[in-house]
């Protein structure tokens, strides 16, 4: 009995299997280590009573097996071409440090752009790959060469997460030494913590010098440039008479100086 629970546990793990890595799927997995059990349990010896309990569990795994290999396998052709999308992207960085020295955005965009015209899945039966394929021609038209600027500049990564991983550490701080869930401090005062933590003042400046101040104060413009949409869209939820009558102003305020005036009526 304990070495059944023991079965019956594998198989709870093996269909409720989760992930957050970026390319480990934990439905794939689950699915192999479900396979796995399948066969084992197929290949089991032990006859009469004592085995006629595995041998139900058995008819039963295997069914589920058999129904979704179908999806399983579109689900391992889509995790395929997400592993192409990373290789033309040269992610993880660690694996293709030899290429970003002369590494472009222009050479990664023709990449990716010969890599999407070669993805054509049965978009009625390959439910997994015509996700992929939606969420990939959806994405690119609208901000995909504005995604690729890190491979301009020297010196920045590819991604953010390192970033990310140092303030969560420092969310996480915040709220176990303040006792409140908000972290708004860090804003004003994040940098400073940052500092903190590395080994020396020196090779922070030599790290954050690595990129020169023009292109850093440019790619900053474009990046406030581009959040301005989300920002407006926050401000007309949260007061939108506010929010228009200040738009509104501002485009009579333009108009005077342009020279024009405003139409009495829309």
């Amino acid at each position: 009995m304990a070495l059944e629970a023991q079965v019956r546990q594998a198989i709870r793990d093996a269909v409720n299997r989760r992930s957050r890595k970026p390319f480990h799927w934990g439905g794939l997995a689950g699915y192999g280590q479900l396979a796995a059990i399948s066969q084992a349990l197929g290949a089991l010896s032990v006859q009469g009573s004592e085995g006629t309990y595995l041998r139900q569990l058995a008819r039963q795994v295997n069914r589920v097996v058999e129904r979704g290999r179908w999806l399983a396998q579109d689900l391992q052709d889509a995790h395929t071409w997400l592993r192409h999308i990373a290789a033309c992207l040269r992610y993880p960085p660690r694996a293709h440090t030899e290429e970003y020295p002369s590494l472009t955005s222009e050479q990664v965009a023709t990449d990716l752009v010969s890599l999407m015209n070669a993805f054509h899945p049965d978009l009625w039966r390959q439910r997994a790959q015509a996700e992929l394929y939606h969420a990939w021609h959806r994405l690119w038209p609208d901000c995909g060469t504005d995604l690729l600027h890190c491979y301009d500049v020297s010196g920045l990564p590819p991604d953010n997460l390192a970033v990310e991983a140092v303030f969560n550490q420092l969310r996480r701080h915040q709220r176990r030494i303040s006792g409140r869930k908000s972290t708004g401090e860090l804003r004003a005062r994040g940098h400073y913590q940052v500092l903190f933590r590395a080994e020396s003042e020196e090779a922070l400046l030599g790290q954050m010098r690595q990129v020169p101040p023009a292109e850093y104060q440019a790619h900053r413009q474009r990046l406030e440039e581009s959040a301005e949409p989300r920002r407006f869209l926050r401000r007309l939820h949260q007061d939108p008479a506010a929010t228009m009558g200040n738009l509104l102003q501002k485009h009579e305020q333009r108009c005077d100086e342009l020279g024009h005036d405003l139409p009495h009526t829309i």
